[in-house]
């Protein structure tokens, strides 16, 4: 569809194209085509295999000019699917070992390319993201990277990697430490750790949640999640991708919007499970009927939910009216 889009989960790293990885292996002269398949795209069987071949495609990214053109790519590519405002997570444990100097080094290059993307007319922000699975304490250093980069380009908080992995509310110090820099906060939940995990991350403040869509599963919490009007960032394609759905329609994203829950749609890592975000609403307004009064609603929805100033979000808003 060739409406104008709102993307809040999208991870920088993970949106990376197979031949932009390739490319820059090539030039390091690297080594990392056991990751790719022989059509040239990335392979991995499974949740964590993905997570090895994703952690092995941003291992190659290692400079702030790296990032810069990742960033570069990665926001042309959105513009060309009618996206006008994108939130990215990204991670100084990627970007020089969570280090607060060397993230500022990376931070300063991806800034440059997002004002000059801006005046392209694709706004970004970046959503500072601690890695679960790298364990509480190393995400530590991550919510202190965030807390000192706050403000500008830098205006939220997160945790991605293994839902499986201790509990959310494990992280409360890292999450209160970017509460307290005014960072907006949320947090992977409800893909694989079911209804429970959601509740812990909303424990943990958050106005927001990464997936959220098995709460599904308890009414209750989806009554809740429609009173307090937490946002769920959904990403339908990666849900069916990964096998949490086996298919379009059984995914929960109607019944949830239908129940209150405000929802909003992203491609989270694109070129891993082949989509984009006209597929995304195309399949939406093929399997769920989906028109253009919905789509202006997810996108009113994310609007109102997006981590960026008021300014920004009243011009937003004034996009779907």
């Amino acid at each position: 569809m060739s409406v104008k889009k709102l993307e809040l989960h999208l991870h920088l790293e993970g949106a990376a194209p197979p031949s932009f990885i390739r490319g820059l292996a090539q030039e390091k002269r690297a080594d990392l085509s056991g990751i790719f398949d022989d059509r040239g795209s990335y392979a991995y069987d499974g949740f964590e295999d993905f997570l090895r071949v994703y952690e092995a495609a941003t291992s190659i990214l290692t400079t702030p000019q790296d990032y810069a053109r990742l960033l570069a790519e990665v926001l042309e590519r959105c513009a060309e699917e009618g996206v006008i405002y994108a939130e990215l997570f990204v991670s100084p444990e990627f970007c020089g070992g969570a280090d607060l100097g060397a993230w500022r080094d990376y931070l300063a290059a991806m800034v440059e390319v997002a004002d000059r993307m801006r005046a392209q007319g694709i706004d970004s922000r970046g959503i500072v993201t601690c890695i679960r699975h790298f364990g509480a304490e190393r995400a530590r250093k991550t919510a202190i990277c965030a807390a000192e980069t706050a403000g500008g380009w830098i205006t939220g908080f997160g945790m991605g990697g293994a839902e499986g992995v201790g509990k959310a509310t494990d992280y409360d110090w890292s999450f209160d430490c970017a509460k307290e820099a005014g960072l907006g906060l949320t947090c992977h939940a409800g893909e694989w750790g079911g209804p429970e995990s959601v509740r812990q991350a909303l424990d943990l403040g958050c106005t927001r949640i990464g997936h959220g869509v098995r709460a599904i599963e308890d009414a209750q919490l989806v009554r809740d999640l429609a009173e307090r009007q937490i946002l769920l960032e959904v990403c339908p394609g990666s849900n069916i991708a990964l096998g949490v759905y086996p298919a379009w329609d059984r995914h929960p994203i109607a019944r949830l919007a239908d129940a209150g829950v405000r929802v909003s749609v992203s491609t989270d890592d694109p070129p891993f499970f082949h989509t984009t975000m006209r597929h995304e609403y195309n399949r939406l307004a093929d399997v769920f009927g989906w028109g253009d009064e919905e789509f202006a609603q997810i996108n009113r929805w994310a609007a109102d939910a997006a981590f960026c100033d008021e300014a920004t979000r009243d011009r937003l808003r004034k996009e779907f009216q």
